[in-house]
């Protein structure tokens, strides 16, 4: 699954820049919901291939991310209530502790982990909290995408990670 899981990390990572800059630009949701469906839908078919592979970790995790930006897309296409993908970001963010915990071996992944339950946390807080981040949520998700997806993303996919 370490290729695949490159794979989907090199994707969240453009989509999590693209997001940021788009968000710090005043980039209606509609135009990044492109990079959104397509990273959404990438991660959603890389792990149901895992899951027939009888992976169902990795594809319980992997999919979390994938409905993250399939959700995103849909919230920004259609201008839904917030509050149901603030809810899910919240669950999400929970989650991302006890998988710190399963990863401790790899001292990367557990911050890895970390770092993104911050960033879902910030969903739940923007979106049901209705408390407005600034630039803050933005600046995060760009940063994250650089360090916690598209590095370890592009490692993994060419086997130095």
């Amino acid at each position: 699954m370490g290729t695949a899981l490159g794979l989907c990390l090199l994707y969240v990572g453009i989509v999590l820049i693209n997001n940021g800059v788009c968000r710090l630009q005043n980039v209606g949701g509609k135009a990044p919901a492109v990079m959104n469906i397509f990273t959404g839908g990438v991660s959603v078919v890389v792990n149901v291939v895992a899951i027939a592979t009888g992976e169902y970790y990795a594809a319980a995790t992997g999919l979390l991310f994938g409905f993250t930006y399939l959700f995103s897309a849909l919230n920004n296409i259609f201008g839904l209530d917030t509050r149901p993908y603030g809810w899910f970001s919240l669950f999400v963010a929970i989650n991302t502790i006890p998988c710190a915990y399963i990863d401790r071996a790899d001292w990367r992944m557990v911050l890895i982990w970390l770092a993104w339950g911050v960033l879902w946390f910030t969903g739940f807080v923007e979106c049901v909290l209705k408390k407005d981040l600034k630039k803050f949520v933005p600046a995060l998700a760009i940063a994250e995408g650089i360090i916690t997806a598209w590095i370890p993303g592009f490692l993994m996919l060419t086997e130095t990670w």
